[in-house]
Order: structure tokens, then sequence, then C-alpha cells
């Protein structure tokens, strides 16, 4: 697509968040939700507020960076502390765990906002996000979350290009979903297997793997790199002790290779053969 039908988007999306008096973004610090507040912002000014949701669930690193664009933006900015563990059924980890998980933080956001004067919250989901198995989208629907990147018709890719232009320092920085989606459904959930995730997700990029995962199987740590060029470099002696030598000190057993590498919700793939069959 080229630079005019972007911009074109970006009107849009600017025209869309118009219609609103004023508006509370979802904000996670994610590409997506940071061009929304972005748009927001160039759209109604100081009568946007940004809602971010602070659990177990959220890893440190990404509410760090999305005070630090809260901040360049100018906007207010409400850290906002959940607990969706105390839910049992959250914690059992269902196929619905999103669904259920997204439930109680829309409850949180659309109260805070509204105890601040505004009626009306918007979350940074893309026409992607469609084409993956995310049972959140339905409850953002049924509580009348407003989608705008939807409403301007924004791909993922369309995204990060309107982000750079922006001058968002985020534009390319790879997705992360909420820490439980590196569980396999119906493996119990618990803080300290929570925690355990994040340390080996934050192992990755600190060595500089970016975009990775590190899916959870018990003992097992099963990374699943970005790239070719990660796949090569992690099997070198140093790189690779130093990989695994980590793992083990957060307290996995074995240490595995992915080699279809990265895929968005791999962790889904047992769930479709589970109902084929």
């Amino acid at each position: 697509m080229n630079n005019s039908a972007i911009s074109n988007k970006y009107d849009t999306l600017k025209r869309v968040i118009q219609k609103w008096p004023a508006l509370a973004v979802a904000f996670s610090g994610g590409v997506d939700s940071s061009l929304l507040l972005a748009a927001a912002v160039d759209s109604l000014g100081d009568r946007v507020v940004a809602l971010t949701a602070v659990s177990a669930l959220h890893p440190a690193r990404e509410i760090r960076t999305a005070v630090d664009i809260a901040s360049r933006l100018g906007v207010r900015h409400v850290l906002i502390r959940t607990d969706e563990m105390r839910q049992p059924a959250f914690r059992a980890n269902t196929p619905e765990r999103c669904y259920l998980c997204k439930k109680m933080i829309f409850e949180r956001l659309i109260a805070t906002a509204a105890a601040m004067g505004t009626h009306q919250l918007a979350h940074g989901v893309n026409m992607d996000d469609f084409e993956d198995f995310r049972p959140g989208l339905r409850a953002a629907a049924e509580m009348a979350i407003r989608a705008p990147l939807v409403d301007a018709r924004l791909s993922k890719a369309e995204v990060r290009r309107l982000a750079r232009e922006r001058g968002l320092p985020n534009w390319n920085r790879p997705a992360k979903a909420c820490l439980a989606s590196r569980v396999p459904y119906d493996t119990p959930l618990s803080h300290s297997l929570l925690a355990q995730v994040e340390a080996a997700e934050n192992l990755l990029e600190d060595m500089a793997f970016e975009g990775g995962r590190v899916r959870c199987h018990g003992p097992l740590a099963r990374i699943e790199l970005a790239t070719e060029a990660d796949m090569v470099r992690v099997i070198s002696p140093e790189c690779r002790q130093r990989l695994v030598q980590g793992m083990k000190n957060i307290g996995f057993t074995y240490v595995a290779l992915d080699m279809e590498g990265y895929r968005q919700g791999s962790m889904n793939d047992a769930l479709v053969s589970r109902r084929d069959t």
C-alpha cells in the first residue's frame, strides 16, 4: 500500500476517534495500543486517558515500556492493579482463559474510566487479530469495547508503518501476549509459574533473541525463536551453554529448541487437534 493510502487510513482512524467527546485507551505498551493512543491524542488532546492493567500476567518490562510511551505522548496514564489469579476459573487455564481474563480486566478499566468521567473505552485490536483463536475478542464485543483500528481497517503491517511515521519508538517491537499464553491449556496457573516464564523470556531478550517465546511444559522449556539467523546462532557452543545454564538456573530441567520457530498462538495447535478428533 502506498504512502497516500496509509495516510488516508490514519485520517480515517482519527475521524473515528473524533466522534467521541473523550476516550480511555486500554494501553498495554504494544505497538497497536500505542498507535491507537497516539491517534487519540492527535484527535482529542487532553480528553484522553491511558489505562494499563498491572498483574502477574504482564511482564514488568512491558509495563515500563507503557509508562515510557505514555510519557512521550504527554497523556494521562493510570496503572491499575488487577488480580486475575484470584479467580479459580481463570487459574484452571481452560481454552476460555483469555475470555475470562479480558472480562475481568475490561470491567476494571471501564469502572476506572467512568470514575474519571470517560464513558468510551477502546482497545488496540487490528484486522489480523481475527485470524487467530482469541476468545478475548468475544469479551470485548460483549462489553462494547471500541476497536478503532478495526474501524479504520488497519492490518498489523500498516499499524507498524504508521507507528514508525508517528515517531513511536516501539514501532518494530515484537508482539508480547500475556504470560499465561506460554502455558498449555488445562495446566493450572500459579504466580511462580508465570514468574518462571517471565524470567525465561527476559533471558532470551537479554541474549538478543527478539520476538522469541518460551513455552512451559512442566520441567521442559520449549524455545521458539523468531528468525533463521537466531536458529543458527543459538546452537553455537557459547550461546547454547549460556542459554541452557540460564534456563536451568530459572528452574527448568530440560531445554528444547522448537524446530518450527515462533508461531503466533502455537499453544492453540493442540486445541485445534483436540477439536478435530
